[in-house]
């Protein structure tokens, strides 16, 4: 009985949070690093290491293919 209780409970306070985040502000960095040209070095920054990830798992999938036939 006691946790139908705290689930009403939980359930009616649902919304609340819902509004709560909706007051949030636009976060200033992505705009200020916008403004000055350095969102094209972070973009630039994330391509690369997000290349090196691929390559990386296409090199180890290309080892173990090569392990499997030959066992």
């Amino acid at each position: 009985m006691k946790n139908k209780i705290i689930l009403i409970l939980a359930s009616l306070l649902i919304p609340f949070f819902g509004i709560a985040q909706e007051a949030t502000v636009e976060p200033q960095m992505a705009d200020t690093f916008r403004s000055e040209g350095k969102i094209y070095v972070v973009i630039a920054v994330i391509s690369i290491i997000f290349i090196c990830l691929i390559s990386y798992l296409i090199f180890i999938d290309m080892k173990l293919r090569k392990l499997e036939k030959n066992n």
